[in-house]
């Protein structure tokens, strides 16, 4: 994958477990769900590639499911996007 679609999905990830976090700090939402805060802190920063366990963890910490995760990122993400190259 181009490192540029890398970068994008990177900031949809950050801003959308800002968004979902709200006003939950790192350390509180991290301690309460097995997700270390420093993990947090790299994607909310867009600088970690999380690992699949971590998204499963993080839809089940903003009560959503796996698939409703992925629709509140593709909110993030810009129309039409796709990491293949066509």
């Amino acid at each position: 994958m181009q490192d540029a679609k890398k970068k994008i999905i990177f900031n949809a990830i950050a801003k959308t477990v800002k968004r979902l976090r709200g006003s939950k700090s790192q350390f509180m939402l991290g301690a309460e769900f097995d997700i270390p805060s420093s993990v947090l802190s790299d994607l909310e920063r867009a600088v970690k590639d999380p690992q699949l366990t971590t998204i499963f963890k993080l839809a089940g910490a903003f009560g959503l499911s796996i698939s409703e995760f992925m629709r509140e990122l593709e909110k993030d993400l810009p129309e039409n996007f796709s990491v293949c190259d066509e």
